[in-house]
């Protein structure tokens, strides 16, 4: 009886099965097409996305959609304005409650 080693069934096993079926795809694939050679479909062409406008400081945001962490004083800082302008364009919202996802005008 042939005993065969415990590291050639583990690795010398399968790195022989990936040869032989590399050798059977390399040497039967010509034979398929009948001898011709097969030329490699055309490369689709690279689309480039368009180019994304500059961000100015002068273009300010209608509303502002409320952050984790965002108190008034944070949001008025960002677009440089007041808390009491905020309050002014945002009637009704209670700055002691505020939710992430909220929209808030501030412009």
């Amino acid at each position: 009886m042939v005993t065969i080693p415990w590291w050639f069934v583990r690795y010398g096993f399968p790195v022989v099965a990936l040869a032989a079926v590399t050798a059977i795809v390399v040497f039967a694939r010509p034979a398929l097409h009948g001898g011709e050679t097969v030329q490699p479909a055309p490369a689709t062409p690279v689309v480039q996305p368009a180019p994304r406008k500059a961000h100015t400081k002068s273009a300010r945001a209608t509303a502002y959609s409320v952050r984790r962490g965002d108190t008034l004083g944070v949001i008025a800082d960002r677009f440089g304005t007041s808390v009491d302008r905020l309050m002014e364009l945002n009637p009704g919202i209670d700055p002691q409650a505020l939710r992430v996802g909220q929209p808030i005008r501030v412009d």
